[in-house]
């Protein structure tokens, strides 16, 4: 038999879509303040916000029958002309208050600015799970304040779903910050009491007296640190009508999880897969596969451009081109982070000056790789750094010689003058106030990637046949997919044939790889070619191709490099995009500051 479902079971299965926990309730909450043109929101929490929460806002506040109205289903100011397709505020649908109202004490304490008729004193109305138990005067400020206790108390089947406190008030913490990066305009505090009646402030920030790209970047640097103003770069695109703004974190500024991931279109967070998938395109060849990028981005695009009507949170949009804002992304991330050119995270310093300590008398912190120069010989006495005074080397069977001192550093050189290596495999290089050190495997390895994309870009790779062509014995699966892929992999510059069953014969190879391990770079990319399935074409997986490759045509750890080697090596690197990480999204150099140096031997 069909019936028609009572009101207060129907709230009760809205608010299981919107309310799922009180971070859920409180963003709709908030929304609703901007919505009100709040210039301060106070929030107060309780227990994660289960058992307390509350917005306090100075909008416009509303009327005694404007509240009524907004805790019935479906009502709402906020579509006037009730067009779905240019939705122009943070909320429409009318759902938040009833359904909130329908699973916890909802107090909404209201007082209107300008309204005709309001007169000049407050109102409140209280819904105890669905019911109304007071609805009359109450004595309150311009704007409005709406507190929500016992969130579930009467739904215990919901309540125990929560998670732990502490849970709670970071997904509560993470909602507020999110709203407050867009809104730079408006001043924020999260206040967040403990059982014994005091509270301790979370968050607060002053309001901007416009919502301008200056403002928004000192709000993202309040929110989430000044170390990812510092270690990010601007992003400024437009392209038919769509912009994309904010900031994204250098590759080696990253995370190990993906929630430090700010995404905004038209101001609203949003948690869209496929900006998401833009995003993790974007950095691809930049970071390992298990670190992720530090980016609030910020999109605007015109209403009809995009629906927020398909997630009951308002989370996920889909965009009338998607293709189109992905290209749009990527090109943007990409010209952002190539204009960084060797950039690296200033952690990466702090983190190697961390791990230096004050040794005990006779006990050396650096082990026992050997210092050496571009001859070979073990460093006899160690550089005076930033001296007008050449340091003084000892030449290998020489007694007391001394070897041609290496050239001064150049101050116009962002990574300096070349001094030596350590065991073969960091290079020494010296600037006017800073020490660098270079992993010269990981800067190689960066500097052909980069090569190879652009031969690519260009048309491709060029080949260099080998001498006399190389067997490589794989197993028979292996074996037959790369003589399946061999057309695509000679775009590549890797020339290859079956050779029976279980071999490939190899021709030729990249010729910007120089000499390679052929045998090595081959199963790899059977590897590769194993992990990516059948399905995947090499060009929609060139970066990876090439970084293979690349990895495989490097400057090996363990080489000895002459001075005028390393030199070259450090040139390249400053003007090559991303030299400041390898293929891999680890750091090629670290800079250690003169002034960190002398800290550490406590001269200052």
């Amino acid at each position: 038999m069909i019936r028609r479902l009572p009101d207060n079971l129907v709230n009760q299965i809205a608010a299981g879509e919107v309310v799922e926990r009180p971070a859920a309730a409180l963003k709709e909450l908030v929304e609703n303040a901007l919505d009100a043109g709040a210039r301060r929101i106070a929030i107060d929490l309780q227990a994660g916000g289960i058992d307390h929460l509350s917005v306090d806002d100075d909008g416009c506040g509303m009327a005694p029958a404007e509240m009524r109205l907004a805790v019935e289903r479906h009502a709402t100011s906020k579509l006037p002309d009730g067009d779905l397709s240019t939705i122009a505020t943070m909320g429409f649908r009318g759902e938040a208050l009833p359904s909130i109202a329908s699973v916890a004490t909802l107090t909404l304490t209201s007082r209107a600015r300008t309204r005709p008729g309001a007169g000049g004193d407050g109102w409140q109305l209280v819904i105890d799970n669905g019911r109304i138990v007071a609805d009359g005067p109450a004595p309150a400020t311009f704007g409005t304040r709406v507190a929500v206790d016992a969130l579930f108390a009467a739904v215990p089947a919901r309540r125990k779903f929560l998670k732990s406190e502490r849970s709670e008030l970071s997904a509560c913490i993470d909602v507020v910050r999110r709203l407050a990066m867009a809104r730079p305009d408006v001043a924020f505090e999260l206040r967040h009491g403990s059982g014994d009646g005091g509270s301790r402030r979370l968050l607060s920030v002053a309001a901007a007296a416009d919502a301008g790209p200056a403002a928004l970047v000192a709000r993202l640097a309040a929110l989430l640190g000044a170390d990812f103003a510092d270690n990010a770069v601007p992003i400024d695109l437009d392209r038919e009508g769509v912009g994309l703004g904010g900031l994204a974190g250098i590759p080696t500024y990253n995370r190990g999880i993906a929630d430090h991931q700010y995404l905004f279109v038209n101001r609203r967070p949003v948690k869209d897969r496929m900006l998401i998938g833009a995003l993790r395109g974007a950095y691809q060849d930049l970071l390992a596969r298990d670190r992720h990028p530090v980016v609030a981005l910020f999109l605007d695009v015109p209403s009809d451009f995009v629906d927020v009507n398909v997630h009951p949170a308002k989370t996920e949009v889909r965009f009338r081109d998607a293709a189109m804002v992905r290209g749009l992304i990527v090109s943007g991330l990409r010209r952002a982070l190539d204009a960084a050119g060797h950039r690296a995270s200033t952690q990466v310093s702090a983190t190697a000056l961390g791990a230096f300590t004050v040794p005990a008398p006779g006990v050396s912190r650096v082990g026992d790789a050997p210092m050496t120069w571009s001859n070979g010989a073990p460093l006899a006495e160690p550089p005076r750094l930033f001296s007008d005074f050449p340091p003084v080397f000892v030449a290998p069977d020489a007694g007391l010689a001394a070897a041609p001192p290496p050239a001064a550093p150049a101050a116009n050189h962002p990574l300096g003058a070349a001094r030596g290596q350590i065991a073969n495999t960091y290079i020494v290089a010296e600037t006017d106030d800073a020490l660098i050190l270079v992993d010269q495997h990981a800067a190689h390895e960066r500097l052909t990637l980069e090569r190879m994309n652009a031969a690519l870009g260009q048309g491709g790779v060029a080949a260099q046949a080998l001498l006399m062509p190389q067997v490589v014995e794989l197993d028979e699966i292996a074996a037959g997919r790369i003589a399946d892929r061999a057309a695509e992999l000679a775009e590549l510059g890797l020339e290859v044939e079956a050779f029976g069953p279980t071999a490939v014969l190899v021709r030729a190879t990249p010729a910007l790889l120089g000499s390679t391990d052929v045998e090595g770079l081959v199963r790899d990319l059977a590897d590769d070619l194993s992990a990516w399935g059948w399905a995947v074409t090499l060009k929609e997986r060139l970066d990876g191709i090439a970084a293979t490759m690349a990895c495989h045509g490097s400057v090996r750890a363990g080489r000895a490099l002459s001075i005028a080697e390393m030199n070259a090596l450090l040139r390249e690197m400053e003007i090559t995009p991303h030299s400041g990480q390898c293929n891999h999204g680890r750091p090629t150099w670290v800079r250690l500051a003169r002034t960190d140096i002398e800290k550490l031997f406590g001269r200052r």
